[in-house]
């Protein structure tokens, strides 16, 4: 191979140290690389000079920490030691403007100015999540205006970034890697590269287009599964039925390789990912004359379900005989997804935002959110307290069930009479429904 070839000990730099970039710089120091993250915010290197870690995903504030500290991992604002690196990974924000194209402000200055640093023999890989295309038109020729030839002077590689938060870090060490190359030798190199930095399956694709495509396919095929869902949710309803029953029983028909796998409704779909990828989708079919149909509805389906969980709180309180208009609620879990504080795109700011225009008092509770971002994102504070939080409440609204939101003793909450709870992402037992009940709780979930 042409790139990487000759080298024992390989050094990475990870532009954008971001969610993304700090798991997978931290992961690669953990593994013996020396690896250098180099990030335009200059709050970050400051952050982690006085111990402060601002992601929150199991084990990655002790994984950096732990580089830091023996010398394997850098974090800096000064891109000079790019040029030092053997392989450059690429993992910056690609948001999407209001017509479902590509922000590519970001991603197009990275190039620019790793393009000052490039030098042969070096591997780039970019792995943030673009429109198919984007690496061969956008990347490739900013790469190129340092003079140097693609394919001939470094390899270009295309690598789907695939992780959830809060396994992240598992994820990274198991789940098998798309390569997509500029040519057979930049496919080569990066597939190599992964094999020896993760040691995880790598699954080869013919062009950097197909890799590009596969990160899109899986955030549409979840984002219309979980809209499929949510419909299913809403149609349970009207027959006193539990969706959860529903979907259990019509998952056990084998279809393909596997099963039905209809996922579970909620209060909504939030993150970077699934909130904007299928727009991707829709956007560069588009641009190309294909009308893609699936990726709109299931967008606007699960856009939707804020404002329909909204609808289903203050039709159980009128059924219950209390005024949403003077009713209290406690929103409890205000990020997009259990046991995470990441608040982009969250689906309970909908839920909270229509309360209030309904005329409710809504009291915030998370423990792992930042309270600065919710005060910004809210327009008010969270409350100190769980206990703060339900006293004298007419609803309780379980949106995210942090661990911590897992033990609640509900027969020990200073909540009003005939207290009605929402959940919208607990999925909690029938059993634990019954008990809710007993203690003289009214009990909702969406399609529950």
């Amino acid at each position: 191979m042409r790139f990487l070839s000759g080298r024992e000990k390989l050094s990475v730099a990870v532009i954008g140290f971001g969610y993304v970039g700090s798991c997978i710089a931290a992961t690669l120091a953990d593994r013996g690389f020396d690896v250098l993250a180099v990030d335009t915010d200059p709050r970050l290197p400051e952050e982690l000079a006085r111990g402060h870690c601002r992601f929150q995903e199991e084990g990655l504030a002790k994984l950096i920490f732990d580089g830091l500290g023996a010398g394997t991992l850098r974090v800096s604002t000064d891109p000079a030691g790019l040029a030092d690196a053997d392989v450059v990974l690429i993992s910056v924000g690609t948001p999407v403007l209001e017509d479902g194209s590509l922000a590519d402000e970001q991603l197009r200055a990275a190039c620019a100015e790793l393009s000052r640093h490039l030098r042969k023999g070096q591997l780039i890989v970019l792995k943030s999540t673009v429109p198919p295309g984007t690496t061969r038109e956008i990347v490739l020729p900013l790469l190129e205006e340092s003079g140097l030839i693609g394919e001939v002077d470094f390899g270009l590689a295309y690598t789907p970034e695939r992780l959830a938060e809060g396994t992240a870090l598992r994820e990274l060490r198991t789940f098998p890697i798309v390569v997509g190359g500029l040519g057979a030798e930049s496919a080569a190199a990066a597939a190599a590269f992964w094999r020896g930095a993760l040691g995880v399956e790598v699954i080869p694709h013919d062009s950097l287009e197909s890799a590009e495509i596969v990160k899109l396919a899986s955030n549409w095929w979840i984002d219309v599964n979980i809209a499929l869902a949510n419909e299913l949710a809403k149609f349970c309803s009207l027959y006193g039925v539990d969706v959860l029953d529903v979907i259990s029983a019509t998952n056990t028909i084998p279809k393909g390789a596997g099963n039905v796998n209809v996922l579970l409704p909620s209060v909504g779909v939030g993150g970077s990912c699934l909130t904007k990828d299928p727009w991707m989708v829709w956007r560069s079919a588009d641009r190309l004359g294909v009308d893609i149909r699936t990726a709109v509805t299931g967008r606007e389906v699960n856009s939707g379900m804020p404002e329909y969980t909204a609808q289903v709180i203050v039709d159980e309180l009128v059924t219950l005989g209390k005024d949403p208009a003077s009713a209290k609620v406690a929103v409890l879990g205000l990020a997009f997804k259990n046991n995470t504080g990441d608040l982009r795109a969250t689906p309970t700011q909908g839920v909270a935002e229509t309360l209030a225009k309904a005329g409710a008092q809504v009291r915030l509770y998370d423990p792992l959110v930042d309270p600065e971002r919710v005060e910004q994102m809210y327009g008010i504070g969270l409350s100190p307290s769980l206990e703060e939080a339900v006293d004298g409440v007419d609803c309780i609204a379980v949106l995210a069930l942090h661990r911590e939101f897992e033990g609640i003793d509900f027969a020990a909450l200073p909540v009003a009479g005939g207290c009605l709870v929402l959940d919208g992402r607990a999925y909690y037992s029938k059993e634990k429904i019954a008990e809710l009940r007993s203690l003289g709780y009214a009990y909702r979930g969406i399609g529950r």
